[in-house]
C-alpha cells in the first residue's frame, strides 16, 4: 500500500472537482465519501443530488477563512492531498475498510491525531476499486497549523502496519533514498506524447549514463547538453556552479515553457554536491594502483579494480565498523557506474542485459550511509578507462570482468542485507539476474573454444587430483560440472605458461567462494584465466620438459591401460603437490 503526500496549494474546490470528476481517461466511477472528520455536517455530492462541491469546499475551508480574517498574513498552501493505493494483486477492500484505513493515515500524518476534537477538517473520497484520496485543509479548528514535519515517514510506517492487519501485499519500509514515483499525471502525459518513460525517468537515465564520461560537474552539464538534455545551471555571483536543473525537450507547461527538474529531485544521489563528490577522483598517476604493472586492456584493469572492491565489501560485511561502511558504500556506488560503462561499451549482444542490470542496480547504489567516495578511486578510474579505451571484447577478458561483477553484486547485496537496507538488497538481487545472464553469454565463445582443445584423458586425471587437493570441499561439484573439461583445458594452458594448477585453484577459490556458485567450474575458469594471463618466467628446458611430459603421458595412456589396470585415484594431503 502506497500513500503519497502532496501539498496541493490553496484551491480546495479545484481538487474536489478532480476527485468527483470523470478523470483524464474516464477512469473515475461512483465517487463518494468513505470517511471524514467527526464534525462533517455536509451531504456527500456523490450521493446527494442537491449537494454541491462549492458548498463542501467552503465548509472544509472554514477554519482557514477564520484564521485569515484574524491574522494579517493569509494561509495560501492549506490544501493537503494524499492518495492511498493498494497493490494490483491485493484483494478488494470495502468502503468500511477504506474508511478505517483513511482514519489511520490522517492520525499518523498529524492531520487528525486520535482524540483531538480540534484537529483539521478532512474527507476521504473513493472513485476507484484500488485507491482513495484524502483531502484535508491544514488549519485546525483552534486556528493553529498541524505538526506535519516528517509526516511522510510516519504515514509510510503506518502503511506497513495496515498491510499486516488487512492481509495485503507487504512492501519494504522506505528509507528516504528512493527516487520519487511518477504521478498519474506524469504517466498520462508520457502516454499522450508517445513517450515510453516519464520525463523524470528519462532524465535519470541520461544523467547516470553521462557520469562515467565526465570528470567534474561543469563537464557533466556540457555532456548533457550535447546529449539533447535541456540544462539550467544555477550560479553564485562569482560564477561558481551551486546547483543545476535539467529538462526533457518537449516537456512544457501550460504556458509553453520548458519544465526543469533539479537533479536532487530526480534522484537523491544526483544532487550537485553528491555528484561532485563522486566525480572528484584522483588521476591514474596519483592513485597507488597506477604504479604497478598494468594489464593491457580496460576490461582487465576493471577486473583488477573489482578485486579491491571484493575485499572491501567482504571486510565491511564482517566487522560493520562505520569507516568500513563508508568505504563499502563508496565501492557500491562506483560498481553501479562500472556496470553502466560496461553496458555502453560491451558488444551489442550483451547490452540489453547489462542495461537492465544497470537500471536495476541504481537503487542499490545509494543508502543512508554516507560514502567515503575517494575510497573507490580505482574503480572509477577503471570505469573511465572502459569509456575512453574499450572497443570490444578481448578474448575472455570481458567474460572475466562480468564474472567479477556478478561476485561484486552478490557481496553488495550481502552488505545491504547486513545493514537492513531492504530496498537496496532487493535491487542488487534483480541486477544479479541480468548480470549472470550476460556473464553466461559472454563466456559461451570461450567455452566453445576450450571444448575444441581438451587435454588428453590422462592429463585430465592428473588435473582432477589437483582439484581434489586444492579445493577438497568443492571438488566433487567441480568435477561433476559440465564445464569441467573446459576448466581442465584452462589449467593445462596455465601450466604450459609456467603456472602451477594447484596454486591457481587455491588462489581462485580464495578470491570467490564457491558455496553460492551455480556452476563452480565456470567461476574458476574466469578467475584462473584472469589470474594466470601472464606467463611465468621459466627456462626453455623447463618449458620443453612440461610439453614433453604432457605429450608422453597422453601418448602412453592407452598402452599403460592395456598393460596394467589403472591405479585408483586418491586425493593427496591438502597442500601437497602430485608429481608429474
Amino acid at each position: 500500500m502506497i500513500a503519497a503526500i502532496k501539498q496541493a496549494g490553496s484551491n480546495t474546490r479545484g481538487l474536489l472537482a478532480y476527485l468527483y470528476g470523470r478523470g483524464t481517461h474516464d477512469e473515475h466511477f461512483d465517487p463518494h465519501i468513505v470517511a471524514a472528520f467527526a464534525m462533517l455536517a455536509m451531504p456527500d455530492p456523490g450521493r446527494e443530488e442537491m449537494a454541491t462541491l462549492t458548498d463542501l469546499g467552503r465548509y472544509l475551508d472554514e477554519p482557514v477563512r477564520l484564521r485569515n480574517s484574524e491574522f494579517g498574513k493569509p494561509v495560501t498552501d492549506h490544501v493537503w492531498h494524499c492518495p492511498v493505493r493498494a497493490a494490483p494483486e491485493d484483494r478488494y477492500l470495502s468502503d468500511t475498510e477504506w474508511g478505517e484505513i483513511a482514519q489511520r493515515i490522517v492520525e499518523a500524518a498529524g492531520i487528525a491525531p486520535a482524540g483531538d476534537d480540534l484537529a483539521c477538517r478532512w474527507i476521504a473520497v473513493r472513485h476507484a476499486d484500488d485507491h482513495i484520496h484524502i483531502l484535508a485543509t491544514t488549519v485546525r479548528e483552534d486556528g493553529r497549523r498541524p505538526g506535519l514535519h516528517n509526516s511522510g515517514t510516519r504515514v509510510g510506517d503506518e502503511c506497513r502496519e495496515i498491510e499486516k492487519d488487512y492481509g495485503l501485499r507487504q512492501l519494504k519500509k522506505g528509507d528516504g533514498t528512493g527516487s520519487r514515483r511518477p504521478t498519474q499525471a506524469e504517466m498520462h502525459k508520457a502516454e499522450r506524447l508517445g513517450w515510453e518513460q516519464t520525463s523524470q525517468q528519462w532524465l535519470e537515465e541520461r544523467i547516470r549514463a553521462a557520469i562515467p564520461h565526465v570528470t567534474d560537474a561543469e563537464e557533466l552539464l556540457t555532456y548533457l547538453e550535447a546529449d539533447g538534455v535541456a540544462v539550467k545551471p544555477r550560479r553564485a555571483p562569482s560564477g561558481d556552479l551551486i546547483g543545476y536543473a535539467v529538462g526533457r525537450p518537449g516537456d512544457i507547461n501550460d504556458k509553453g515553457e520548458q519544465i526543469f527538474k533539479p537533479g536532487g529531485k530526480i534522484a537523491p544521489d544526483l544532487s550537485l554536491p553528491k555528484v561532485r563528490a563522486r566525480l572528484e577522483t584522483s588521476t591514474p598517476e596519483e592513485h597507488p594502483t597506477a604504479r604497478r604493472i598494468r594489464p593491457t586492456t580496460a576490461w582487465r584493469r576493471a577486473t583488477d579494480a573489482l578485486d579491491t572492491l571484493h575485499i572491501e565489501l567482504t571486510d565491511a560485511t564482517g566487522d560493520g565498523e562505520s569507516g568500513s561502511d563508508a568505504r563499502a558504500q563508496a565501492h557500491i556506488a562506483a560498481l553501479g557506474e562500472l556496470i553502466e560503462a560496461t553496458a555502453q561499451r560491451a558488444p551489442e549482444s550483451l547490452r540489453a542485459e547489462l542495461q537492465a542490470a544497470s537500471k536495476a542496480f541504481a537503487r542499490a547504489q545509494r543508502s543512508q550511509v554516507r560514502a567515503e567516495d575517494r575510497a573507490a578511486d580505482a574503480a572509477r578510474i577503471a570505469t573511465r578507462d572502459i569509456i575512453n579505451t574499450a572497443t570490444g571484447p578481448d578474448g575472455s577478458a570481458l567474460a572475466a570482468l562480468l564474472a567479477a561483477m556478478v561476485w561484486a553484486t552478490i557481496l553488495a547485496g550481502r552488505w545491504h542485507e547486513a545493514k537492513h537496507h531492504a530496498h537496496q538488497a532487493d535491487a542488487a538481487r534483480r541486477a544479479l539476474d541480468h548480470l549472470q545472464t550476460a556473464a553466461d553469454q559472454a563466456l559461451a565463445p570461450t567455452l566453445a573454444d576450450l571444448e575444441r582443445r581438451l587435454p588428453r584423458e590422462q592429463a585430465r586425471r592428473t588435473l582432477a587430483r589437483d582439484v581434489r587437493a586444492a579445493v577438497p570441499d568443492h571438488a566433487e561439484r567441480i568435477l561433476a560440472d559440465e564445464n569441467w573439461p573446459a576448466l581442465a583445458a584452462v589449467l593445462a594452458d596455465a601450466e604450459a605458461g609456467g603456472h602451477k594448477p594447484h596454486q591457481l585453484l587455491k588462489e581462485a577459490t580464495e578470491q570467490r567462494e564457491l558455496d553460492t556458485a551455480r556452476r563452480p567450474a565456470r567461476v574458476l575458469i574466469t578467475r584462473i584465466q584472469h589470474t594466470g594471463r601472464n606467463p611465468v618466467r621459466i627456462s626453455r628446458a623447463e618449458a620443453a620438459r612440461i610439453r614433453s611430459t604432457r605429450s608422453i603421458s597422453a601418448a602412453s595412456s592407452t598402452a599403460s591401460a592395456q598393460q596394467r589396470p589403472p591405479a585408483p585415484v586418491t586425493a593427496p594431503e591438502r597442500g601437497s603437490r602430485p608429481r608429474r
